[in-house]
This record gives structure tokens, sequence and C-alpha cells, in this order.
């Protein structure tokens, strides 16, 4: 009798932080890529944000119906269909022929990441070795900046200089998906103590006594996935349109100036409280809004460049904080279906963001666009410092009363 050979805590740790940087390398593909389909198959903005904004409505269904799947049929066998759903949307892409095969490829990619990204998520909790929890969600961040970086900068150079571009780029990520498969085969099957596996649809459920805390920790991550819907639906034709160049790698560089940013100063909040971090990220998201409209105002790229440092720094503290706040409040045994159900508010806001962007730049034009979108973005900043807050003094006040209440009963003890 042979026994499989299996990767141990560590490689569990590391191959679920490649599946996040998958999902985002997925999810970023296009984003350099929407111009050139634009232009062959004369697409409006509106068709070109409502092709992004089909990957989290479908990711949304998703995370509605089986956001809590992983947690009855493990992190592995959710991680592994969904890699799968992600390899197939990338052949999908890469043979597209029209724009109804774009919005096939984008549901694909929407409906593989709802079932890896929450899985692997609360894989990388659960598998982390360090003694510094904060370090799950520093990863989440800094690996999804990764896999977001890479596929701007590749997909710009296969697409400028390469023949075949539209082809190529997924090729890539067909590739990366199948060796991303392979590690996740190899680790531990994690369905004991799970129950019954069961495949049918559960309404997620909130649990007990996390209630502001959720909400804090959501507001946070959808302000910085409706910072990133912008970017990523509008950004590529803002550095044409600001640079006056069509050099796809010069684009897609501009754009991974941002995720860069995101990533270097995620690895830097290892030891930042996720409140903290959620009240800077609102704050910078803010100067970063501000930055953006100004650029589009006046055609400076300075201004843009600011605002990708800017934007990316702001985008990595909400979402690190946010997510991070998530993680420690939420019962292990829910944590799939308690991370699941943020993604879900946070992915609904990002698809209309992008619908929002798309039909504005259209009717109105890019800069209009941006003027109308950054204040109501700017909302979300604001919730999100005001319900950091909030829960952080309720926090402390029950810290307070624990410790009062600890010293009641010593001294009754002493006194017994």
């Amino acid at each position: 009798m042979t026994t499989t050979w299996r990767l141990g805590r560590r490689g569990t740790f590391w191959s679920a932080s490649a599946v996040l940087a998958l999902c985002l390398w997925a999810s970023g593909a296009p984003s350099v890529l929407y111009p050139v389909y634009a232009a062959e198959w004369h697409l409006p903005a509106v068709v070109t944000t409502s092709v992004f904004a089909a990957y989290p409505l479908a990711l949304l269904i998703v995370l509605l119906l089986f956001g809590g799947l992983s947690d009855s049929i493990g992190r592995r066998r959710a991680i592994l269909l969904g890699v799968a759903l992600i390899a197939i949307a990338a052949a999908v892409f890469a043979v597209a022929p029209n724009v109804g095969w774009l919005y096939a490829a984008r549901v694909l990619q929407g409906v593989g990441t709802g079932f890896a990204l929450g899985a692997a998520s609360a894989a990388l909790v659960e598998n982390n070795t360090s003694a510094n929890p904060r370090v799950a969600s520093t990863l989440t961040a800094a690996s999804t900046a990764t896999g977001l970086t890479l596929a701007l900068l590749v997909s710009g150079v296969l697409a400028q200089y390469a023949p075949l571009p539209l082809f190529l780029s997924f090729a890539v990520l067909l590739v990366l998906a199948a060796v991303a498969f392979v590690a996740v085969w190899f680790t531990p099957v994690d369905t004991a103590g799970l129950g019954r596996p069961s495949w049918r649809p559960a309404a997620l459920k909130l649990p007990r006594g996390i209630l502001l805390a959720f909400i804090a920790a959501t507001v946070s991550v959808s302000l910085a996935y409706s910072v990133g819907a912008i970017f990523l639906s509008l950004g590529a034709q803002m550095a044409r349109d600001l640079t006056g160049t069509t050099d796809l790698l010069v684009v897609g560089a501009l754009l991974g100036i941002s995720s860069i940013a995101i990533g270097v100063t995620a690895l830097l909040l290892r030891r930042v409280p996720a409140h903290i971090s959620i009240i800077v990220g609102g704050i910078v998201s803010l100067a970063g809004l501000a930055l953006m409209a100004g650029a589009a105002a006046s055609g400076s790229i300075a201004l843009f460049l600011a605002w990708c440092v800017v934007g990316g720094v702001g985008y990595s503290f909400a979402f690190t904080g946010g997510l991070g706040l998530v993680n420690r409040t939420a019962p292990a045994h829910h944590r799939g279906a308690t991370l699941s159900m943020l993604y879900l508010f946070s992915y609904l806001l990002q698809a209309i963001t992008a619908i929002g962007a798309g039909a504005l730049a259209t009717a109105a034009g890019l800069a209009p666009a941006v003027d109308i979108l950054a204040p109501i973005v700017g909302v979300l900043a604001v919730a999100a410092i005001v319900f950091a807050t909030v829960h952080l003094a309720a926090e402390r006040r029950e810290r307070r009363a624990d410790a009062a209440t600890g010293l009641s009963a010593s001294v009754v003890q002493t006194r017994a």
C-alpha cells in the first residue's frame, strides 16, 4: 500500500498564497488589453467596463449560493474547483472571436474566483506558521498585488512586442493555473472534522457578536475594491490619453505602479493594528481620490503617477486592515462563510462602480465621470473611518469592563 505524498502546513500556506495571486492575475490580465479589444471590435467604454463587471457579478452569485462551501467540503476541494474554472476561462479568452466570448470568459473567471478566493484566504489563516496572526492578511494583500502587477506587466509586454498577444497573454495564465492546480492537489485533504461534505447551496450567515466588526471590515475592503474597479476598468484608457502613447508596455507599467505600491505597503503592515490600518486607509484613499480627479481634469501625468502611488498605498491599508479585522473576529468554523460574505458585498460595490464608471465615461467623457465617481467613493472612505473608530472604542470599553470584572472577582477571592 502506497502513501500519497502531501505538502505540510508551510507548503499549504504558500500554495494558498499562490492561488490568491492567480485570482488577481486572472482579474487583471484583460485590463491592459481592453483598448485593443475596443479598437479591433469598435467597442464603446460602457461595453469594456461591463465586460470587466461581469467578473464580480458572477463572483457575487457564487458567493451568495456557495460562500460557505469550503467550510463543508474543505478548503482544498473548493480551491481546486475554482482554479480549474480559472484555467477554462483563460482558454476561452485565448480563442475569443468576439465580445460575447469575453463575457463568457469573465463569468467563468468570476465563478472560479468565487470558489477559490474565500477558501484560499481561510487556508492562509489556518496554515499560518508565524506567531503573528496579521501575517495572513498582510500576505493576502501582497500576494494579490503581486499577481496583479505581473499580469499588467506580462500582458503589456506580450501585447506590445509578441505575436498573437490576445492569445499568448491567456496562454500564460492557463499554464500558471495548471501549476497552481498541481500544487494544491498535493496539499492535505482537510475535510476531517467538517462533517459530511455537502455541495448544496447554503445561505450565508453572519456569526453572532461580530456585526460591527464585520461592517467596519467590509466597508474598508469595499473601499479598496471600488477604487480598484475605477483603476482597472478605466486606468488603461486614462494612461493612454494622458501620455498620448499606444505602447501597451508603457500602459501596463504605469498601471503596475499602483499594484507595486499595494504590495510594498502590505509588507510593512504586519504590526499595524487592523483598526489603525482601516482608518489610515480611509484617509489616504481620500487623498488618492482627489489626485485621481485632479489628473483627469488637468491631464497631468504627474498627478496620475501620484494617484497610482497614493491610491495603491490607501488600497493596501484599507484592504489589509479590513481583512485582518474579520480574520481576527470570525470563529474558525465559520471563517470561510464570513470571508465569503465580506467578499460578496465588496465585489457587489466593485461591480456597481465599474458599470457606473463605464456608463458615465461613455455618456459624459472620462474627466466628468471621474469627477462624479470620486466623491461617491469618498463616502465609503469616510464610512470606513467612522465604523473602525466606533468598533475600536467599543472594544476598548469591553476590555476595560472585563478588566474591572476580573479585578472585582480577584478582590472577592482574596477576602474569602
